[in-house]
């Protein structure tokens, strides 16, 4: 599995669109196996979730997006994970635990 956090100086960004870059997690059971981080290529409308996909990423963790952004990455089969705060690497550890659950809240500008 391949998460992508939205990445602002190593914690969760609040906006996966702005974002400083991402930082993508290889899991592999309950072990993180590999971590890169790659800089936001630039916002576009409806260019993330491709570029994601793109890179494989099965799961998307950010502060918050937009519902279109959501629609878009559930398009291409990526689940997104909103309402994240925190240092990112304790995110991804939570994730794997199966303690993080999603607030559903989407930005609706």
């Amino acid at each position: 599995m391949k998460i992508a956090v939205a990445t602002e100086d190593k914690r969760a960004s609040a906006h996966f669109g702005h974002c400083e870059g991402f930082t993508i997690y290889e899991v592999h059971g309950d072990k993180i196996t590999n971590k890169q981080f790659i800089p936001n290529p630039g916002h576009r409308p409806g260019y993330l979730p491709k570029f994601l996909k793109e890179l494989g990423i099965d799961v998307i963790i950010s502060g918050g997006m937009g519902v279109t952004a959501k629609e878009l990455f559930a398009e291409n089969g990526i689940l997104v994970v909103v309402g994240a705060d925190g240092r990112i690497d304790d995110l991804v550890e939570k994730y794997i635990k199966g303690e993080m659950v999603s607030t559903d809240r989407f930005c609706q500008h």
